[in-house]
């Protein structure tokens, strides 16, 4: 593997990409890489500071010539995903990311890479740190623990950024222009349990269902692919019914914001059925293989024999968990009805894991509309509800709406003309982009998103392409150079 990443092009921003990726930075473990931007930002003579919500804040004055160009805030988030193969033993909060190189792209060995945003952060750093390039009044917004609860943007208080236009770097797909995003909301649901005795006469097994591409909830989402814990508990419910199937434990899926590529179970089964309900875990392989071919083509579904579990789930909860997983919305709700192929509502079922006499459920709601993401959950918890569970709504925000007449956003499309010869796609995002919550408390602040194409975000198979990187930097200076004048 390559992992000189430095002999790339542009070297600064490739620089301070693998400089980044060395840096521990999972979600809620974000020390690191901040002392990391104000340490940088010191050495460079940078003004810079934390704020209360842990992000960084930095400033540098405009070039000679271009004090009366609007002041443009530079904005990324600090933290990543942290998901890893299986077979990969890795801690997130420790270990460097193993990045290398693979044709024209950057990847990482059973990790996800963190170009979701790391590649943000290191253009961020590498126009702060530059003393050749042409620009108006900059400021640098790295926000924290944007992946699991956008908690930097939350907490970021008004009066603290000067600039009148935020340029976010945190899209994916490169040649597009981001105008508008999705808001979000988390539904939280607990089942109560108490332990039951495995009756005599059971085999065990552990279940599992893994191979899944999973992906981003929000971004990939359209594509269909398979939730590995709605997989697993359409299983249990059909084995429930043919095998009086038992359920001791259960832990599927990850973060909120990840589509689940993996879950499993430890059941139990009549020892005198366990024959048939190994062929019977074979023939829904099949099944669920074939409905999702050229979708989801690695699903693998398993079980294992193994030592009998201590305990049971009680019968009641049991029934009720699957039941309510089962019939749990998830996937593409609505599609956006004024900007084709745009997801406007949508649900990620992500986590499902038990222990100690509790099951908890997990999912993150997306859209564009806020009334239809209440409604959404609303949904969610009438059928956790009548299943008996205690459910929760929280976290909510909301979306950013587009405003086609902005002057940021003629200023690219110009530029972008003239640096490539064809026009920049301008659409929306079904994400959630910090645009919408930094113009909460910065109303009237123009906004726009655009970053390098970054192929299966919030996964292992993230990869950043190389050539896209190189462009992106090129549009981010003529961004600069050409900021609309105040």
């Amino acid at each position: 593997m390559d992992r000189n990443l430095k002999k790339l092009s542009p070297g600064k921003v490739w620089a301070k990409f693998e400089e980044i990726a060395r840096i521990p930075r999972p979600s809620h473990h974000e020390d690191a890489i901040r002392e990391y931007l104000l340490s940088e930002a010191r050495a460079h003579g940078i003004e810079a500071f934390g704020d209360e919500a842990g992000n960084v804040i930095m400033r540098k004055p405009a070039t000679p010539g271009m004090e009366s160009r609007k002041g443009i805030i530079l904005q990324a988030h600090m933290d990543m995903v942290p998901q890893k193969n299986g077979d990969k033993t890795f801690d997130f909060t420790r270990d460097a990311i193993e990045a290398y190189i693979d044709g024209d792209w950057v990847t990482a060995d059973g990790t996800t890479l963190g170009a979701d945003n790391g590649m943000g952060m290191a253009a961020i750093l590498a126009v702060m740190e530059s003393d050749d390039l042409v620009h108006g009044p900059l400021e640098a917004l790295i926000t924290a623990t944007e992946e699991t609860g956008m908690d930097g943007a939350n907490g970021l208080k008004g009066g603290l950024l000067r600039g009148e236009i935020l340029v976010n770097l945190d899209s994916e797909t490169e040649g597009e222009l981001y105008v508008g995003c999705a808001g979000g909301l988390d539904a939280s649901m607990t089942f109560d349990y108490t332990e039951e005795p495995v009756p005599d006469g059971m085999t065990a097994f552990r279940v599992e269902v893994k191979g899944l591409r999973g992906g981003h909830s929000g971004i990939e989402i359209v594509l269909e692919r398979a939730n590995a814990n709605l997989l697993l508990f359409r299983l249990l419910r059909q084995a429930g019914r043919m095998f009086g199937l038992r359920l001791s434990s259960v832990d599927g899926g990850g973060l909120r914001n990840a589509i689940p590529r993996e879950a499993a179970a430890e059941v139990v089964v009549p020892a005198t059925d366990a024959a048939a309900f190994v062929e019977a875990v074979k023939a829904f392989e099949a099944v669920v293989k074939a409905e999702y071919k050229g979708v989801d083509d690695g699903i693998v579904v398993s079980a294992t024999e193994t030592a009998l579990p201590a305990s049971l789930i009680d019968a009641s909860t049991e029934g009720r968990l699957i039941r309510a997983v089962q019939g749990c919305p998830n996937g593409v709700i609505r599609m956006s009805p004024s900007m084709k192929g745009l997801v406007q509502t949508s649900t990620n079922l992500a986590r499902v894991v038990s222990g100690e006499g509790k099951i908890f459920v997990q999912c993150l709601l997306r859209s564009s509309v806020t009334s239809e993401k209440n409604d959404l959950g609303e949904s969610i918890a009438s059928v956790f509800e009548l299943a008996g569970a205690e459910v929760t709504l929280s976290g909510g925000y909301d979306g950013w709406n587009p405003d086609m007449d902005s002057p940021i956003l003629a200023a690219m499309r110009t530029s972008y003309k003239e640096l490539f010869g064809v026009e920049p796609a301008v659409t929306a995002i079904h994400a959630g982009l910090e645009c919408g919550i930094i113009g909460t408390n910065y109303p009237g602040l123009d906004m726009i998103s655009f970053g390098p194409t970054i192929c299966y975000p919030h996964s292992p198979d993230e990869k950043v392409s190389i050539p896209s990187v190189e462009r992106f930097w090129k549009y981010l200076l003529a961004t600069l150079r050409h900021a609309p004048a105040k």
